[in-house]
């Protein structure tokens, strides 16, 4: 991975796909972002998710499509990111992706300031392949929490601190996207249980 290994950095590079003013698709966000790792490819969908464009019918569903086919081959223990083409096709118009990267940027600034490369063995190999699957996990509760305004935050949260605490190799990141986790999937459970 070369570059700083800050969220803030990632939207930079991200912005920079905007830049002229044609629609981003999803395969150049892979060729501006694939030098950093896997971990952008849960950070941002998720955040977007988490931004005012995930109050779009389908779209946290389609996000979270986006983020399994990328858990999958994390826990496959692939080193290069592959999608179909269908998907490498999609594209979103720039002003829409721009304004949700700026939305996301206090949200960054947050998360640069406060986790950093910690308790690195927690964050290792074995580590990134059981929060990928828990990742898979997560995505799977999204398409039926989206029937709930807002729910499907709550496991994009989670997938959200994963992907950074992978990204920065913070262990203790990672123990906090695993009790998000269990948070999500107990919120979830209370949501549609009492729905």
């Amino acid at each position: 991975m070369t570059g700083a290994r800050t969220l803030s950095h990632v939207l930079d590079d991200l912005d920079s796909a905007c830049g002229s003013g044609d629609p981003v698709s999803v395969d150049k966000a892979i060729e501006t972002l694939g030098h950093r790792g896997f971990g952008p490819f849960l950070v941002v969908p998720a955040l977007l998710e988490m931004s005012p464009i995930g109050a779009i019918p389908g779209l946290p569903t389609i996000l979270a499509a986006f983020i399994a086919v990328i858990a999958v081959q994390m826990v496959a223990g692939r080193s290069h990111l592959w999608l179909p083409q269908f998907v490498e096709r999609r594209t979103i118009r720039a002003e829409r992706l721009s304004g949700a990267i700026e939305t996301m940027r206090p949200v960054a600034r947050w998360f640069d300031r406060w986790f950093h490369e910690r308790l690195p063995k927690f964050a290792g190999p074995q580590a990134v392949r059981v929060a990928a699957a828990a990742c898979l996990a997560l995505c799977l509760t999204v398409p039926p929490l989206e029937l709930v305004p807002f729910a499907s935050t709550a496991p994009m949260a989670a997938i959200a601190a994963f992907g950074f605490a992978i990204m920065v190799r913070d262990g203790l990141l990672m123990a906090i996207g695993f009790a998000l986790t269990a948070g999500a999937f107990a919120a979830g459970l209370g949501l549609l249980g009492g729905g």
